[in-house]
């Protein structure tokens, strides 16, 4: 577009250590401000974008030997920008100069035997390892708390980046876990194939670290989680290689895929997995609805995940999350629906689920109103409410960081619950995670909802939270106020988390959820698998220091 300034290639770009994605897009202090001036009781100006030089980055507490010295770095700004997530908090930590403990070194192996030849010298240092991937967690899960190990070991599995074999008639491929989401892609699209699995942070994120935090993608319906997509793992523990047979479907006792997916790098580090594919869609169609009556919406939701059409897209935004979307400026909440396929055209599923929609009183947004009685366009997103819905769900994470540095909370969190729990739950965590903001800073806040995944059977809520912070204490305002959400979401049985994983900050809904026999195998598992409790320690189980001379038999 003319008057448009080219952005870098990837390659020319920069991660942002501290914040969410490339340095080179965030928001600058002009825009940060005109964001905080929307929120009362935000900072007069934005805090200063922060620098490694900034840190106190100490000398390290360990040295790895010769033989892998060459996997290894003790950079400051290597390890400073694997000290935490890109969670609200660790941004506002790194804000505030506090990151945490910084990994003491860095290891990048490139193959299986330097993986496991890591874990190994780590046993025996008594150095604690942290899985890497592209380190896009927002729950705590690849930062070290505690001091009980003499030093930090962060594993960056990103030079396991290759797909090493594609079956195209049985559309499934062997792909190392350290392999980012454009890569991964880049690899399967000269065959025709792709793994349909696209999160938000599918530019910043692995396959090793969707399978370790059984990720959810982009998708409604459907195949909904990165479990749906494996076939067989390879898992480097200290106590040996687990490597599963790859099968279409085995009822052969309890699946040795299912003891590491979500595993959260606690019992092994996944190295590869063989993944079933889809061919690359042909086809696409969307369209949207405005409804006056949030409950109404909620019921044609409901009736469209039971209805069998399975949409690719079926996000329900609530009036405050389809305006800050752009998707709606009337009051009104938008159903955005998406459809996809690569056998044939698809307006005649769009068509049904727009006219079950309009069974429960929604109506076409009147941007949107040719296309949706069409039943949408075939092959693009003509619908403008769905382009200013996919535009904002790609900023988004760039303008929480802005807002970060203006003092405000901008964060969210999500769920899943029953359809009979739904309406109830999404109304107590609006009422009661706002009045504890409101209690906690002085100032009312805005809590939003929409659906991102949905099933015949329920639903994944997804809140997002707009507050003023309450300057140089904005972590354990937040603390307090997911605090306060947790509760709420354990009365109404409904899951600490849908698919951004436990890491340590969903520790406490987490245990609460876990039968009390599950933790009794979890640990049991833990100390057999990780007899000197190295890997991830604090993560889904509490796995006491091991006595001297317990070490691993490879």
């Amino acid at each position: 577009m003319p008057g448009t300034t080219p952005q870098p290639t990837s390659a020319a770009r920069t991660r942002s250590w501290w914040g969410w994605g490339w340095a080179d897009a965030h928001p600058d202090d002009a825009e940060c401000a005109a964001m905080g001036a929307l929120i009362p009781g935000t900072l007069a100006h934005p805090l200063p974008v922060p620098h490694v030089r900034d840190l106190a980055v100490g000398r390290p507490a360990a040295e790895p030997p010769a033989s892998l010295a060459h996997l290894v770095t003790a950079e400051p700004e290597d390890r400073a920008a694997h000290a935490m997530g890109k969670a609200y908090r660790d941004v506002v930590r790194a804000l505030r100069g506090r990151p945490g403990r910084i990994p003491d070194l860095v290891a990048r192996p490139t193959d299986e035997r330097e993986v496991a030849d890591l874990l190994d010298w780590a046993g025996e240092e008594q150095v604690a390892v942290v899985p890497y991937g592209g380190g896009s967690s927002v729950s705590g899960g690849v930062e070290y708390r505690g001091d009980a190990h003499r030093a930090v070991l962060s594993l960056d599995l990103t030079a396991m980046d290759r797909v090493l074999e594609v079956d195209a008639a049985g559309r499934a491929a062997r792909i190392q876990a350290g392999a980012l989401g454009p890569a991964l892609e880049d690899q399967l699209r000269p065959h025709g194939l792709t793994l349909r699995h696209f999160p938000q942070s599918f530019e910043f994120s692995t396959l090793g670290g969707w399978l370790a935090t059984r990720a959810g993608g982009h998708y409604a319906t459907g195949r909904t989680h990165i479990d749906d997509f494996v076939q067989s793992l390879r898992v480097v523990t200290p106590a040996g290689t687990s490597a599963s047979w790859r099968l279409p479907a085995s009822g052969a006792g309890p699946s040795p895929d299912r003891l590491f997916l979500g595993s959260e790098g606690a019992l092994g580090v996944i190295t590869e997995a063989w993944v079933r594919l889809q061919e690359r869609p042909a086809h696409k169609a969307s369209a949207s609805l405005a409804f006056g009556d949030f409950h109404a919406a909620l019921e044609a939701v409901r009736a469209i995940a039971q209805s069998d059409l399975f949409p690719a897209n079926c996000r329900l935004l609530d009036a405050g999350e389809a305006a800050l979307a752009g998707a709606s400026h009337d009051g009104s909440a938008v159903l955005i629906l998406g459809f996809e396929s690569a056998d044939g055209p698809v307006t005649a599923r769009l068509g049904q689920a727009v006219e079950l929609a309009r069974s429960h009183g929604g109506r076409p947004a009147a941007a949107s109103a040719a296309t949706a009685a069409a039943g949408g366009t075939e092959g693009g997103d003509a619908d403008a409410a769905v382009r200013a819905w996919r535009s904002a769900f790609l900023r988004m994470p760039y303008l929480r960081d802005g807002l970060a540095r203006m003092g405000a909370v901008a964060e969210t969190f999500e769920t899943a619950a029953t359809w009979d729990r739904i309406p109830g739950l999404i109304e107590a965590v609006r009422k009661e995670v706002g009045e504890a903001a409101l209690k906690g800073s002085g100032h009312p806040a805005t809590v939003n909802c929409r659906l991102t995944h949905v099933y015949p059977d329920g639903a994944a809520p997804y809140f997002t939270v707009l507050a003023a912070g309450r300057p140089g204490d904005e972590v354990a305002f937040w603390d307090d106020l997911k605090a306060v959400a947790g509760d709420v979401l354990h009365r109404h049985r409904a899951t600490i988390t849908h698919h951004h994983a436990v890491g340590r900050d969903h520790r406490p809904g987490y245990d609460l959820q876990r039968p009390d026999p599950f933790a009794l195998a979890l640990r049991a598992a833990k100390g057999a698998l990780d007899p000197r409790g190295i890997l991830n320690p604090g993560v889904l189980v509490d796995w006491a220091a091991p006595r001297p001379g317990c070490g691993p038999q490879r």
